[in-house]
């Protein structure tokens, strides 16, 4: 009996056991991280919810370019300066927003930046000083599965990369399979997926290190686990029963 109990405890404490090629990231950091900069952008889509502030040395000139929301009179718009809420501009099913004074303004498919650079050239006409800052309200990311606190974030940055959306998850757990995270990604409407390796540095230089808005990363069971189905979690469980059991027989057979 007490050979088929060590026998047992030994092949639990193997089955616990995962190689840790398997649990630590990005293992050839020091040998093959990019030393060239890493190409970022966020490209704005539809139903993306834009703050556009439009700002001049004399706020008399750009009043009517920024639109709040009227706190007495509810939905009513007005264009004053700090007299109401901001009003987001979201981005219409066909990629526009109506933008006061400049009327429709195409903005899907492109960046921030650009989108900066668009209106500031088209208010040069109305205010030469113009200044205009564009911000991704409904920035989030979802991250599910073997993570620590799986959920949504809503990050007001604007910039996210994969490993930042891992941590506000709290990191894999022990159980997360580091050498296949999956993202899932919507491109012009068709679901796109991409499978990540944590262990590896290659992702850094991917088009799936920094995030996009609305993307969501799934962390599925490392194959121990799977193959386990639970039984690796309740290990030390089953081990002490199995030592109380023994016990038991011990002083039956005694008696």
């Amino acid at each position: 009996m007490k050979k088929i109990l060590g026998l047992l405890c030994l092949l639990i404490m193997i089955s616990s056991c995962v190689s840790k090629e398997k649990i630590l990231y990005v293992q050839d950091v020091r040998e093959n991280l990019p030393d060239e900069a890493i190409n970022y952008h966020t490209t704005i889509k539809s139903d993306d919810l834009l703050r556009i502030i439009v700002s001049s040395r004399d706020p008399e000139l750009v009043q009517d370019f920024n639109l709040f929301v009227n706190p007495v009179l509810g939905n009513d718009l007005m264009a004053q300066g700090n007299s109401g809420r901001l009003l987001d501009y979201l981005v219409d099913v066909d990629g526009t927003i109506n933008f006061p004074v400049l009327g429709n303004l195409e903005v899907a498919g492109m960046t921030r930046e650009e989108v900066r650079k668009m209106i500031a050239e088209k208010m040069r006409p109305y205010v030469s000083d113009v200044m205009v800052d564009v911000r991704i309200m409904n920035f989030k990311v979802s991250v599910l599965g073997e993570v620590n606190r799986p959920g949504t974030y809503t990050v007001n940055e604007g910039r996210l990369t994969l490993l930042q959306a891992l941590g506000l998850a709290g990191d894999l757990t022990i159980y997360g399979d580091r050498q296949s995270v999956k993202i899932l990604r919507d491109i012009n409407g068709v679901q796109q997926s991409y499978e990540v390796d944590l262990t590896n540095t290659d992702f850094v230089s991917s088009d799936y290190y920094f995030l996009q808005q609305n993307d969501i990363i799934v962390v599925d069971p490392n194959k121990a686990q799977v193959q386990a189905a639970g039984f690796n979690r309740n290990a030390s469980l089953f081990v002490s029963i199995a030592s109380l059991l023994l016990s038991v027989i011990v002083i039956l057979v005694r008696n």
